[in-house]
């Protein structure tokens, strides 16, 4: 039995360091994205946009990453960077869900629906 809690908590501590990679290796992606789209905009001079559009949708701001577009690519950052929690929310619900604290599951589940209803709230509610 003791082996057995000493395991969980190992398991526990490998999710909660695995997390916190998680959230600084997308912190650091998304930051090194954001500058690479500010090092465009300083060499273009020009958002790659014409007066006051930018990217707005997911299609419209992969197409213009894939066209280096500097408001398109610090726009993907932005994106990136708000992922970053919800991937750690879902990280957390498999870490809860392995340590069979259904309770945790559950509560954490209800967080991440949220998220997304907030998520879809903001693009069609403009």
């Amino acid at each position: 039995m003791k082996q057995s809690n000493e395991t969980k908590a190992k398991e526990m501590h490998d999710v909660e360091i695995l997390i916190g990679q998680i959230l600084r290796i997308g912190v650091i992606i998304s930051a090194l994205v954001i500058l690479f789209g500010l090092i465009l905009l300083m060499i273009t001079q020009t958002s790659g946009y014409p007066g006051n559009v930018f990217p707005d949708k997911p299609s419209v701001i992969l197409q213009g990453v894939i066209a280096l577009k500097p408001f398109a690519v610090m726009m993907f950052g932005i994106f990136l960077l708000i992922l970053t929690p919800v991937l750690r929310v879902v990280v957390s619900i498999y870490a809860f869900a392995k340590e069979a604290d259904y309770l945790y599951v559950v509560i954490t589940t209800i967080v991440l629906i949220i998220l997304a209803i907030s998520m879809v709230v903001g693009y069609f509610g403009r």
